[in-house]
């Protein structure tokens, strides 16, 4: 009888999965997409904010601006002047013996995209304004400011933020 009800539960659990992807499959093919694919930058702006800046093209980095992170949850530098149309190479360090990361944005975001990282530790994260190193690892990132303003970066490894492993960008005319 146990085996009856167990067979039963999972036919109908398979079941409502198959229909649950169908539906969604359906969905996702309704929506208009734009010819070419989706306008990145679109997407960027709608998801962080405008103002922030964009990728930068690696041929027009006017200056490298080098960052180091490491186990006292700090940047170093943790503040970072720039200037409107500059597209500047952050070159970062990591030289802690956990993995750090930086991620550009609005604080508010990267708070919130530090809980759902929390959340998946295991899955992959990948955004043009996001660099993950593990310990003793270099690596870089451009990016080109567009406004002027404050922009803020944090480290999205779990706790990290938290602990105060952010810093600032001062975007000035």
């Amino acid at each position: 009888m146990k085996k009856s009800i167990a067979l039963l539960a999972m036919s109908v659990l398979s079941a409502a999965a198959l229909a649950h992807g169908t539906a969604s499959q359906h969905a996702a093919e309704s929506m208009p997409m734009p010819m070419g694919g989706p306008d990145m930058q679109q997407m960027h702006e709608q998801m962080h904010g405008p103002g922030m800046g964009h990728p930068g093209d690696p041929s027009q980095v006017t200056r490298t601006l080098e960052i180091v992170l490491d186990d006292s949850l700090r940047f170093v530098p943790a503040e970072l002047t720039v200037k409107v149309g500059e597209t500047v190479r952050f070159f970062l360090k990591n030289s802690g013996q956990q993995p750090h990361s930086m991620m550009i944005g609005p604080l508010a975001q990267l708070q919130t995209h530090a809980a759902m990282m929390a959340n998946m530790p295991s899955m992959p994260h990948a955004a043009p304004n996001l660099l993950e190193l593990k310990p003793g690892k270099r690596g870089g990132l451009v990016w080109q400011f567009d406004q002027p303003g404050t922009v803020d970066f944090a480290c999205l490894t779990a706790g990290h933020l938290d602990a105060g492993m952010v810093g600032k960008i001062v975007v000035t005319e």
